[in-house]
């Protein structure tokens, strides 16, 4: 099921974020931005598992996707100002879990009448 896939590798890449931003220096409210976002796609796709309804369970999916397109931003932006200098696995990671996600989202919104 692709939700066990996604709690999965966005537990990895919440991982992947937090140890690259423990070699940052300086920069802390960027840093702190990049984390919450990053960590907030698995809590909230983590939180989806146990929705109320199929309405809650696509907003706590449409909450990840956010957070999953903040992270982009913080991760090009720290690129573009040289603080991270290659980005590009992790970029590719949180572009294959915002895949997963606009996909798991839409799939939902298609099952919401049946």
């Amino acid at each position: 099921m692709k939700e066990n896939k996604l709690a999965g590798l966005s537990m990895d890449f919440a991982v992947d974020i937090l140890k690259v931003c423990d070699d940052i220096k300086g920069h802390y409210s960027i840093v702190n931005q990049l984390e919450r976002s990053a960590t907030s796609i698995g809590a909230n796709i983590r939180e989806a598992k146990y929705a109320h309804s199929k309405a809650d369970f696509i907003s706590k999916l449409q909450i990840s996707l956010k957070e999953c397109y903040e992270t982009e931003y913080w991760l090009e932006l720290m690129q573009r100002a040289e603080i991270l200098s290659d980005v590009s696995k992790i970029m590719h990671n949180c572009g294959v879990i915002r895949k997963l996600l606009i996909s798991s989202i839409n799939t939902a919104k298609q099952n919401i009448d049946k």
